[in-house]
């Protein structure tokens, strides 16, 4: 059993880096996918050019607000790993497990 302070992010998250990363990227990856299939469509098959370059921009954006959700769970899981007041040294050798 670890201290409170021996807490790792698994232990407070119950999920993993990866875990999350996938939670967070595998909707995203596939509405981007989708969406690329969907410009394809409008661009050769319908003709709408202009259509098909407006949907094709929608990838970029998908993808870049899931990275910043993704940043912003990492951000709140690592400050609560570091809580106010603890030594730098203290919140590292927590995170790594060594106290």
């Amino acid at each position: 059993m670890a201290s409170t302070e021996q807490l790792t992010e698994r232990e407070i998250s119950g999920q993993s880096t990866t875990e999350v990363g996938e939670q967070a990227m595998g909707p995203a990856f596939i509405a981007s996918a989708a969406s690329v299939g969907l410009a394809l469509y409008y661009y050769f098959v319908q003709g709408e050019r202009e259509l098909g370059t407006f949907v094709g921009l929608w990838p970029p954006t998908i993808l870049a607000f899931a990275s910043y959700f993704n940043q912003r769970r990492m951000r709140q899981q690592l400050e609560t790993l570091t809580k106010p007041g603890t030594k730098l040294r203290d919140a590292i050798d927590s995170m790594m497990g060594s106290r």
